[in-house]
């Protein structure tokens, strides 16, 4: 089943959504409206969801904010819209569903701030991460400094925003901004076999893979450590648990919930 719309373009085949940011002429720059239509995705997804795929078009994943819809706003208003994308964000990260990006060309400030809250990153050569708002006298609003900062690390990405800095796919590799870096034309396959393997596992795991692994890293270790044996617990004991476990002793692959 293909949904098009003019800014979003969503495709679910089985358990699997791609969503294919659609913005010619703009390399898939970020405005609200293309905002807005990947969080009420996200605030409701067709049941039988259980992976997404999120890319672009034209050879551009997300170059990023659209300054040529930039609107002027006080420091409030600017808060506010900051906030906004982080609720987005978060949406992404943590609404339960395992999320992989398929990228290519630009992945450039907001669009690496978006790529971040994935939990797939799949690249191929074109692909360039950057972080330019310092060129432009402004400072990152859409969690950049928490989730590109985790992956690079405080003083990498000082240096990437003060210098503006270009990674390419192989770089981004080695530095943890991508998971894979495949050949031209080949980053939507490989999301689309890894979306079929995801799909396989249970519900259940993957959510709790996603809730709390990211969480347990803010925490100390010892709350992490506790936080991790709840997560066994609730996980080890679920009728998937008991399903895994059959189909292992029984030399077969598991058909989870």
């Amino acid at each position: 089943m293909t949904q098009t719309q003019d800014i979003l373009k969503v495709e679910i085949d089985g358990p699997v959504a791609t969503l294919t940011m659609n913005r010619p002429g703009k390399r898939n720059a970020m405005c609200d409206t293309l905002l807005d239509a990947i969080s009420a995705f996200f605030d409701a997804p067709p049941e039988g969801v259980r992976v997404v795929i999120l890319t672009g078009t034209e050879g551009h994943y997300c170059s990023g904010l659209d300054l040529s819809e930039h609107v002027a706003r006080n420091a409030e208003g600017t808060m506010r819209h900051s906030r906004g994308w982080h609720a987005v964000m978060d949406k992404i990260q943590f609404g339960g569903l395992p999320v992989i990006s398929a990228m290519f060309g630009a992945v450039i400030g907001g669009g690496l701030e978006l790529a971040a809250s994935t939990h797939v990153r799949i690249a191929e050569p074109s692909t360039i991460f950057q972080l330019p708002e310092g060129m432009r006298g402004i400072f990152v609003g859409g969690g950049a400094s928490v989730r590109v900062g985790r992956i690079l690390g405080a003083d990498r990405m000082c240096e990437m925003m003060l210098t503006g800095r270009k990674y390419t796919s192989d770089e981004g590799l080695s530095l943890g901004l991508t998971h894979y870096a495949v050949g031209e034309g080949e980053a939507l396959a490989l999301a689309r076999k890894l979306a079929a393997k995801i799909a396989k596992n249970a519900t259940l795991s993957n959510y709790m893979m996603i809730q709390a692994i990211s969480r347990i890293e803010d925490m100390s270790k010892a709350d992490g450590l506790f936080m991790e044996s709840m997560c066994a617990a609730v996980s080890q004991t679920s009728l998937d648990a008991e399903e895994g476990l059959k189909a292992f002793l029984e030399k077969r692959q598991p058909v989870f919930r």
